[in-house]
């Protein structure tokens, strides 16, 4: 049986309307032909087994909940995504939106390609100061000297009430979020912001998707703790059934690892678990140990069927096994280490330029331990 051809359980969406309502963002859905698939489709990661696709250190995954379809993330190069939405005949041209988690490069690396397919498509993405994808700002912020002459004085002495700055993508049409806000009936996204080394102040976004089951939590990387990203999606709904994406804990030691299994495990009560990215090899062993038959595989190409038991299946739709092969571990380790190795001389080149002692470089360079 053929992915598309599956008919899976009903998580039916009512139809999408425009509102101003607090904590909405709402966009309009478009009619699909199967309005009662629930599934997710892993596009990017460092390890999987399907041949004809291209493993790469990242994260995009395709989201399709009733008559919704969005992407979340999108890799990190346009060339990778091309190839394999064309392999697995994702047609993102057909989305009703998307969902940018943070800025770092190995999830916001093939918005090119996909702007070049569907240069209008609403993406939502983190507000933050000065941030790639734009932001705004109060010019309250600055302090004002009234005794300069006008040509002294920014915009003349009388600004705008709000200053709006660039993005990297200025044609793109994306929307900024800076809290909690439900996107879609029963869609949420989730905006929190990192307190860890390295990733300090750095905001992030993960979706909350109401189902029957009970909440199913997309993340790419979950820089602020996945531990706090379930804590805020409680308040959604607090019978959450599936976790998916990258945890970050790629260096993690084990009793930290340990912990936040079991937090996920007992605190919460996690039905399910489908881990993937930068969440770390030490991490899904101690995940299938802890949930055994609830832990689902979720390498590149893999479709995870959503209900009331998640399973994964492959581009054939023939059932996954849980367990990551030897070959899924040997390319996650190189394309980690290559990843990694391309930040190394990233920051090789510009500690060149530096001055010395620049304080803002050596913030810097500690960011890149937290960068995946």
């Amino acid at each position: 049986m053929k992915r598309r051809e599956l008919i899976v359980t009903a998580i039916a969406a009512p139809p999408l309307l425009l509102t101003g309502c607090a904590n909405r963002a709402w966009v309009r859905i478009g009619a699909v032909s199967n309005p009662s698939k629930a599934q997710i489709t892993v596009l990017n990661d460092a390890f999987g087994r399907d041949p004809t696709l291209q493993k790469d250190w990242g994260y995009a995954a395709l989201v399709e909940v009733g008559s919704t379809r969005l992407l979340f993330d999108t890799g990190n190069n346009p060339e990778v995504l091309a190839r394999n939405t064309a392999a697995l005949n994702v047609d993102l041209g057909r989305l009703d939106f998307v969902v940018m988690s943070h800025r770092h490069g190995d999830h916001i690396g093939g918005i090119s390609h996909l702007l070049s397919v569907n240069p209008r498509v609403r993406i939502f993405a983190p507000k933050e100061g000065f941030g790639v994808f734009g932001s705004d700002l109060k010019s309250s912020f600055y302090r004002r000297d009234e005794t300069l002459r006008p040509d002294q004085r920014y915009y003349a002495g009388t600004p705008p009430e709000t200053m709006v700055f660039g993005s990297a993508w200025p044609q793109a049409n994306i929307t900024l979020i800076d809290k909690t806000t439900e996107i879609a009936p029963g869609m949420h996204l989730i905006a929190l912001v990192s307190d860890k080394p390295g990733t300090l102040e750095l905001k992030e976004l993960s979706l909350a998707i109401r189902t029957p089951d009970g909440l199913v939590i997309v993340v790419g990387c979950s820089h602020p703790g996945i531990d706090k990203i379930v804590r805020a999606a409680t308040a959604i709904d607090p019978k959450i059934n599936l976790v998916t994406g990258g945890l970050h804990l790629l260096v993690a030691k084990d009793a930290d690892i340990e912990t936040t299994v079991a937090t996920l495990r007992d605190t919460y009560q996690v039905g399910h678990v489908a881990p993937g990215h930068c969440t770390g090899e030490p991490t899904f062993t101690a995940l299938q140990r802890a949930f055994g038959g609830r832990y689902v595989y979720a390498g590149l190409g893999s479709t995870i069927l959503l209900g009331a038991t998640p399973r994964a299946l492959d581009a054939s739709g023939q059932a996954t096994p849980a367990a990551l092969s030897e070959n899924d571990l040997q390319t996650y380790q190189t394309l980690l280490a290559a990843s990694a190795d391309r930040r190394r001389k990233l920051f090789t080149g510009l500690q060149g330029t530096a001055m010395q002692g620049d304080r803002y470089l050596a913030q810097w360079r500690r960011s890149l331990v937290g960068c995946c």
